[in-house]
């Protein structure tokens, strides 16, 4: 049968990699130029596809902003493909909501330009998560081209469909031996004649289903082939009577293939096979330093900041909308494939952190403007005021940890009603002389308190009751006093109502389950080992040596209250300074490590700090272990928009292990996670809950221990023949990254959290979702509103001191609360997190919605809601569903 072979021009249009965004940006505006006059000029080039990302148009019109008009119409003809993604994103990485918002963003800003590619375009993302059907699918979206994670093993045709782990079904279209594969169709005449007899093409194009075949051609930051209509007329006389040739689109090839409607195989859950290209399993920790920040800043922006705004909009303040913008379009850089993961040069990584620290500033910065102008017009006569902003959807009591400059160390805090609650301060320092000298005083004759000293300190507040989604307004009495003081203990051990932390003979933590009488013994054990890998992969030393903490005999410091108590153990680690010391058993540089466990009043989470001074070791990983024992064929770890079960030894590793050379990369099992990872059965789990790097392997000889990845430290891009990546290098091997050795000091957080039943009737997704949804402390008082935190004029009080918009109730998780981005109200979205396990919500509205819909990702309407009264009963959700809402007050 005569295939058709469809001839996709196009670029794979890293925003950076081995090189940075400026030169990238530099080189765009001058291909992209030509890509302009040659789909003008009507010489033959009809077409070309700008890899599916909308970012490139604003790189470039920011630049030649004079080529628009010439763009749209370029656009509207269908000869200037563009969309549907802002950047082209990571799916392993990156939450959900990242995902969402850079589809989004990418639609209704190709939308201003024409009609855009309604396809699910991942030319080069490292594995597809099992979530994207159903993103693709309420996006609109039926079809997906993708090239990694997928092999001949998984399924024997390159057209198939994929199921998501919430059962949602998308077509599926591999491009087998990538993106780039007609990049270098040769000008010489003989070379052409035996061009597409050969691999890779004789070989992928006989596991297409239909005979309608692709042919990109492009490649990496790559001009346009300007003679494609040329070469592809020779090759039409060259290969008469065995293959037809067009010059297509991804979506002219797609529909070609459905037109033929071929009996499709499906596969289902993530798509992580490197067993025909690399899917970089271990990238998940490359600069660990970086990764940090995106957890955070993801998580702020989520859980904090949106939800703030829209609080903030309900009561008749302004919604920043081009602000926030800003801050995702900073994100959706950093989401990039290339630029999550690390795998780019110290000089691209430099940008990257600046972006994320630009991100969190504006972040930061517009959550405190949008928290003062709501305080500021609180009814209230207090002189020194503390207003909680709890925005998750459900009432919250417990320790909350804050920033405070106060006048007194001793004082009482209380609600309006006067009812009391209990404080430790764990530092204090003060700054009298810098806070009360501060400026920019509007009105120096007005009466205002001052105080005659001035603290700044850390304290740690136990509250009760905070209201759902809103605000409660407390003050500092300085007459009376419910300072809970955190004393110095000589035990080595910590208390509060679910645990007994004590530091046992092994120089670990034994753990007592309080609520089952439960010892979990040799827990919280460091672990350091070579990392001979690269910034794509992780991958030990063929000559290794492993350091634990048990070896080394800690400094322990122990401070005790009612509100917190907080145990740290100093570690001296020896260790080899680098892979040469490391292979011949030489430990002989400091690594000095203090791990900080604290545990707060009412809470079953365990809370750890990780601090090291990393100046003087190269090329090596930290962990840390907690032995479930629970000896487990299955991990479960929450992934974007719900959880999902894991084997802790890869199906593929049987595949492997009959044919390795076969094989581009080792399927290992180390994993990634959104928020935790638990190993659990019907009587009790434990889970470990990360906020920095969120990678993870169930090691141990019964698979019984989670070992959660800290920081690993390489130094370089690219290197050859990995233990776990054998062969080629996949970055450059000539460019050194000395950065990425992370010599300086850092620190990483993360809990645990040891429960009862299994993690379903325990209700662990909802415990983790709601413990990261931190309430926000905002202080005031007339002292404070000088030049520390610019000065503001007096407004009206009117405000109420609490306050809350909605209450859920039900196992269904809050996933954002924003405002729609084009319409007026808000979105809600809400989501399953148990494993395979209906969930029910109930939002009770505090009034009722003037407007109530269901809506799709595009924030279109699906169905109208109209209630009797105030409280919604959401339809069941099933396992990893999620659910958008519309409302209107």
């Amino acid at each position: 049968m005569i295939k058709t072979v469809h001839v996709v021009p196009h670029s794979h249009w890293d925003r950076e990699w081995y090189f940075t965004t400026s030169r990238s940006k530099i080189y765009l505006m001058h291909n992209l130029k030509k890509i302009i006059d040659l789909l003008q000029e009507n010489s033959g080039f009809e077409v070309y596809t700008l890899d599916g990302q909308l970012s490139l148009l604003d790189d470039y019109l920011a630049w030649r902003p004079e080529d628009r008009t010439i763009i749209e119409q370029l656009v509207k003809e269908k000869k200037l493909i563009i969309g549907p993604w802002y950047t082209q994103t990571d799916q392993m990485v990156i939450s959900g909501e990242s995902i969402v918002r850079n589809m989004l963003y990418g639609m209704n800003m190709s939308k201003k330009f024409g009609p855009y590619m309604n396809l699910g375009y991942v030319p080069d993302s490292f594995g597809q998560s099992a979530a994207m059907p159903q993103i693709y699918k309420e996006f609109g979206i039926e079809d997906t081209l993708f090239w990694r994670g997928v092999s001949d093993d998984d399924v024997k045709q390159s057209e198939f469909r994929w199921r998501g782990e919430d059962g949602s079904v998308v077509n599926a279209y591999q491009i087998p031996a990538g993106y780039y594969i007609g990049g270098d169709i040769p000008e010489d005449e003989e070379r052409l004649k035996n061009y597409l007899h050969k691999d890779p093409y004789k070989t992928i194009w006989s596991r297409s289903s239909t005979n309608q075949v692709l042919f990109p051609n492009g490649f990496d930051q790559a001009p346009a082939r300007e003679n494609i209509s040329e070469l592809v007329d020779r090759m039409k006389t060259i290969y008469e009577g065995e293959f037809e040739f067009k010059l297509s689109t991804y979506v002219d090839y797609i529909e070609s293939v459905k037109e033929q409607h071929p009996e499709l195989e499906e596969i289902a859950g993530e798509l992580l096979n490197g067993k025909l290209m690399r899917i970089h399993k271990s990238i998940f920790s490359s600069r660990s330093d970086l990764k940090k920040l995106n957890t955070q800043v993801q998580n702020y922006l989520v859980n904090v900041l949106e939800p703030l705004l829209s609080l903030s909009q309900s009561l008749g303040f302004d919604y920043p909308v081009e602000v926030v913008k800003e801050i995702w379009k900073l994100m959706f850089e950093n989401a990039a494939h290339d630029s999550i993961g690390s795998c780019v040069s110290d000089t691209t990584n430099e940008d990257v952190y600046l972006r994320y620290k630009q991100a969190r500033d504006l972040a930061e910065n517009l959550a405190e403007l949008k928290m003062r102008e709501i305080v500021m017009h609180l009814n209230t006569n207090q002189e020194i005021t503390a207003t909680v902003f709890n925005v998750s959807g459900r009432p919250k009591s417990g320790v909350v940890e804050a920033e405070f400059y106060v006048p007194q160390l001793d004082f009482a805090i209380k609600d309006e009603e006067g009812n009391q609650y209990y404080y430790t301060i764990t530092s204090a320092e003060d700054q009298t002389n810098y806070i009360l000298g501060q400026g920019n005083v509007l009105d120096s004759t007005k009466e205002v308190y001052r105080p005659q000293q001035v603290y700044k300190v850390a304290i740690a507040i136990q509250f009760e009751n905070l209201p759902a989604f809103g605000y409660k307004n407390f003050y500092l009495d300085l007459e009376a006093n419910t300072h809970r003081v955190q004393s110095i203990s000589t035990k080595q051990s910590i208390e509060n109502e679910f645990y007994i932390i004590t530091v046992n003979e092994n120089h670990t933590l034994d753990i007592l389950d309080k609520v089952t009488g439960r010892l979990y013994k040799n827990q919280a054990v460091l672990e350091e080992n070579g990392d001979d890998g690269d910034s794509f992969n992780y991958s030990p030393p063929r000559k290794d040596l492993i350091v634990r903490s048990s070896e080394f005999v800690p400094k322990v410091e122990v401070t005790t209250s009612e509100i917190l108590s907080e145990l740290s153990l100093s570690y001296l680690f020896k260790v080899p300074q680098n892979l040469e010391k490391r292979a011949k058993g030489v430990c002989d540089t400091d690594l000095p490590i203090v791990l900080k466990v604290s545990l707060k009043a009412d809470s079953p989470m365990i809370e750890y700090v990780l601090q090291v001074d990393n100046r003087f070791v190269d090329s090596h990983r930290v962990c840390i272990r907690f032995n479930s024992e629970i000896a487990s064929q299955f991990s479960k770890a929450d992934h974007q928009f719900g959880s999902i079960r894991r084997p802790v030894v890869r199906d593929e590793m049987a595949l492997w292990q009959l044919e390795p050379e076969k094989w581009n990369e080792v399927p290992i099992a180390i994993e990634t996670c959104q928020s935790f990872v638990t190993l659990d059965n019907s009587e009790r789990g434990v889970a470990v809950i990360p906020k920095g790097v969120r990678e993870y392997e169930i090691v141990g000889e019964r698979y019984d221990t989670i070992r959660l990845t800290l920081f690993r430290t390489y130094g370089f891009m690219g290197r050859e023949n990995l233990v776990y990546r054998p062969g080629r290098a996949s970055g450059e091997t000539v460019i050194a990254t000395p950065d990425a050795q992370c010599h300086k000091h850092m620190e990483f957080e993360f809990a645990v959290v040891y429960y009862q039943g299994d993690m379903n009737s325990y209700g662990l997704a909802a415990k983790v979702s709601d413990y990261l949804k931190v309430p926000q402390v905002y202080q005031y008082s007339d002292y404070l509103n000088t030049r520390l935190r610019f000065t503001q004029f007096p407004v009206k009080k009117y405000l109420a001191v609490e306050h809350s918009l909605f209450q859920l109730k039900g196992t269904a998780l809050l996933s954002v609360v924003k405002k729609a981005e084009e319409r007026p109200g808000y979105i809600i979205r809400v989501y399953n997190g148990d494993y395979k396990q209906m969930s029910q919500l109930d939002i009770e509205f505090v009034q009722k919605p003037t407007v109530l819909e269901i809506v799709n990702l595009k924030e279109d309407k699906k169905e109208e809601i109209i209630l009797t009264d105030t409280t919604l009963r959401l339809p069941a959700l099933a396992h990893n569903k999620f659910i958008t809402l519309y409302v209107e007050f």
